[in-house]
């Protein structure tokens, strides 16, 4: 089976740690994201991966040099220009000389969905098109998709007003399409999936739908991106948070060469050269490979990303800390706090649900 994995969009939501890395490469429990997708859709088959390329293409390229990821071969398809989710699928299908059917994915979605299941629901109803569903609290920020008793979409509604949304499951970024899907996304201008592609699908009754209560959550949010990864260390997901990790203690998570001097209360992955001293504390949180938490200082409910230094006596909590930025002495970063890879928070400061720039976009 081969899959087209769209990873070429900006990352705003994500800001700033995506001014300099592309979301899909920022790690995700010391593994980068677009890893942790390829090695889900592994597991179910996948051996072929298309990569829809825009922002920061070079960052990919660079990372797999030998054209493969968590077992799948990859295949780059850099767009000219922004063609939105269904121009990107069939600019990189198409490249890809893809021509059976295929996955669809977006990958800043993380999951433990049955893939083999969807396919065989999608076999079964001779579908065009099968999306994944799942329900979620508050619809309004997701495409909505009702549908009969047999899965078929009645309609396809995207981000419908609060309050509004005819039903809670949603569009969960994993889809299974017909290769005549291409043939209805016209060439050479953004064609969006949600908005032209479902929609037309839907009105030509060859659109279904599958619910599937699996775990799944869109990484694209700085919550949601941090709330990923706790639910990573909590067990929320089966086996141990990232590749190599050994529990030191119920909870607590070591990589390579950690060294924890100070208090660590699980759940907690402590990376690769990374260094907690004594009279530091951390509960429920992520030290990066080569960061440092310094003496009296306390990180709960946060990510450290790999070089990132907290100071003597800050306080992180809720926050995400960006690659080799600093926390100084005596600050409080609080609240869905993220700082800029190499950005600096000045001692002393309090500051509660902010971002930190490092400066100008590069």
């Amino acid at each position: 089976m081969r899959a087209v994995v769209l990873v070429g969009g900006e990352g705003t939501r994500l800001r700033p740690l995506t001014w300099t890395t592309p979301k899909q490469m920022l790690p995700v429990a010391e593994v980068p994201m677009i890893e942790r997708v390829l090695a889900h859709l592994a597991d179910h088959g996948v051996d072929e991966a298309v990569l829809s390329l825009g922002y920061r293409p070079d960052a990919f390229i660079t990372a797999f040099p030998d054209g493969r990821c968590a077992g799948v071969k990859l295949t780059y398809a850099v767009e000219p220009e922004p063609l939105d989710t269904a121009g990107a699928i069939r600019f990189a299908a198409h490249h890809a000389g893809i021509a059976e059917r295929f996955l669809a994915v977006n990958g800043d979605v993380l999951t433990d969905l049955d893939v083999g299941a969807l396919i065989a629901f999608h076999e079964e109803h001779a579908a065009e098109a099968t999306i994944h569903l799942t329900r979620v609290e508050d619809p309004s920020r997701f495409g909505v998709v009702p549908t009969d008793d047999d899965g078929r979409v009645l309609v396809f509604v995207e981000k419908p007003a609060a309050g509004t949304a005819p039903t809670h499951n949603i569009n969960a970024g994993t889809y299974v399409l017909e290769t005549s899907v291409l043939d209805r996304v016209p060439a050479g201008r953004r064609v969006s999936i949600e908005r032209e592609t479902f929609p037309a699908l839907a009105e030509a009754r060859t659109l279904f739908a599958r619910p599937d209560d699996s775990y799944w959550i869109d990484a694209g949010t700085p919550l949601q991106y941090l709330q990923a990864q706790l639910d990573l260390i909590a067990g929320c997901r089966s086996g141990p948070p990232a590749p190599g990790a050994v529990e030191r203690e119920e909870g607590v998570w070591t990589l390579g060469a950690a060294v924890i001097d100070g208090s660590v209360q699980g759940p907690a992955l402590i990376g690769d050269a990374s260094f907690v001293e004594a009279r530091a504390q951390v509960e429920w949180a992520i030290v990066g490979a080569g960061a440092r938490v310094h003496a009296g200082a306390r990180v709960r409910r946060s990510v450290l990303l790999p070089g990132s230094v907290v100071r003597r006596g800050a306080v992180v909590e809720r926050s995400v800390v960006g690659e080799l930025a600093v926390v100084g002495e005596g600050a409080r970063l609080l609240g869905g706090s993220v700082v800029a890879g190499r950005a600096a928070v000045a001692a002393g400061a309090e500051l509660e649900g902010v971002k930190v720039e490092s400066g100008a976009p590069r």
